[in-house]
């Protein structure tokens, strides 16, 4: 089985509730990088395997293209955390590659925080599935986040 939605990991919010982590939704650095089909997403996963570069996000499957969609993926600009209602929603800028980007059978992205260390360094936040392989040649790769934000949970 490959990518079929886009979840949370489950992970961030035990670890958030039981203050296992500091992790800082509005202010950390964010990054999201891209992958291709040959991974299974899971949101039941450990903190540990949750991360960026472990456990199914290692970066055998990542697509990127230097100077284009860095390895390691491109920084979140712009990120807002608000609430209203029972809705949360976490937010930030779409975000391109540079306009001369080769990037082919990408699925999905794996969303993580790039600034804590410990106890897990680059934990995962979440992973969005992109409906299908998109591709782009010479152009510009761009991760829209369609005004709903880039995880939305309704409590």
């Amino acid at each position: 089985m490959a990518w079929s939605n886009s979840k949370i990991f489950l992970a961030l919010i035990e670890d958030t509730l039981e203050n296992t982590t500091a992790m800082d939704l509005d202010s950390d650095t964010h990054k999201i990088a891209l992958f291709n089909n040959s991974i299974t997403p899971d949101q039941t996963v450990t903190s540990a395997n949750s991360a960026y570069n472990a456990g199914q996000w290692a970066t055998a499957q990542e697509v990127f293209e230097a100077g284009q969609w860095a390895q390691g993926g491109v920084a979140l600009t712009g990120v807002s955390s608000s609430r209203s209602s029972n809705v949360y929603t976490l937010d930030a800028t779409d975000t391109a590659s540079g306009s001369a980007a080769d990037l082919a059978s990408v699925y999905g992205g794996q969303v993580y925080d790039d600034t804590i260390a410990a106890p897990v360094a680059d934990q995962g936040i979440c992973f969005l599935y992109f409906g299908g392989s998109n591709s782009v040649v010479n152009g510009t790769f761009t991760v829209v986040y369609n005004g709903s934000g880039i995880l939305t949970l309704t409590l």
